[in-house]
């Protein structure tokens, strides 16, 4: 039952990979349905649970005996159902249903789809995912407002020279995440070349594909604008958020660093330095 914890845990990450996320979710999605309906499956839980019971001295229950539903009455219950049967078909499959009634609700198939669409700008293996007409589907059925119908065909012939440059120049090997690519198309100017190209990318890597950074970020609001720093203005607040969210960042700043660099802007009544030294 731990496959939905490790999707969890995959998506909880500070940024992800959409090609890892769409593996991630269809992954889960099969083991929950191989788990449900394999028998093995469930008598490996069973005896996980009986080990649980025994090593917390924990009666195990009867697994075979008559279940007793409702208050016990003859007229509530159902014949022929046992324990095993109760907790097999009525909360071992009715969770994992449940649970894959969440996957289909928070990755819908548009989403899935335009996930595995953005996927083919994945640069690993040698641009192995790349596919041209899949781009520019990407881009009509998903981006409507920031690529014209004339765009779409200028981005179709942009998409095929792009193969034949891009995918195969040397300068372009062993990158591993589509902002690596970005940054490479910058770096050797061939943003200027295919700039409808570069524009589907800045617009995949804008994409979130989890919530966690935000949740991050409202939990860290509520920590710094406390009822003492109520009155705090947009850009404090901002800037301590930031030194907050970025803790591990922050810790490698020099405090005398940002001593002199406040000093050199004004000069001061009173010398801070010797006035944190008192």
């Amino acid at each position: 039952m731990g496959y939905t914890e490790i999707l969890c845990q995959g998506l909880q990450k500070k940024t992800q990979d959409i090609v890892n996320v769409v593996a991630l979710v269809s992954n889960t999605k099969l083991l929950l349905h191989k788990l449900r309906s394999d028998e093995d499956g469930y008598r490996l839980f069973i005896e996980t649970v009986c080990l649980f019971f025994i090593e917390h001295g924990i009666d195990i229950p009867d697994m075979t005996a008559p279940y007793m539903q409702g208050t016990g009455r003859s007229c509530q219950q159902r014949d022929n159902i046992t324990v095993d049967h109760h907790y097999h078909h009525d909360i071992f499959n009715d969770a994992i249903d449940l649970q894959i009634a969440d996957l289909v609700g928070r990755f819908p198939e548009d989403t899935v789809e335009l996930l595995v669409l953005c996927s083919c700008l994945d640069p690993r293996e040698s641009f192995k995912a790349f596919h041209a007409e899949n781009l520019c589907t990407l881009a009509e059925k998903f981006y409507p407002l920031d690529f014209s119908r004339q765009e779409v065909h200028t981005l179709r012939n942009e998409l095929y020279h792009y193969g034949q440059d891009v995918v195969k120049h040397a300068d372009f090997k062993n990158l591993s995440t589509v902002a690596e690519l970005c940054r490479r198309l910058v770096e050797t100017r061939k943003a200027d070349v295919y700039p409808l190209v570069d524009r589907m990318i800045r617009l995949i890597l804008t994409l979130p594909v989890s919530t966690a950074s935000a949740e991050r970020y409202f939990s860290t609001m509520s920590n710094v604008k406390s009822a003492l720093r109520n009155k705090m203005d947009a850009n404090f607040l901002r800037d301590c958020m930031m030194i907050n969210i970025e803790s591990i960042l922050a810790r490698k700043i020099s405090i005398d660093r940002i001593i002199d660099l406040f000093i050199a802007r004004k000069d001061q009544k009173v010398k801070l330095k010797e006035w944190m030294m008192i």
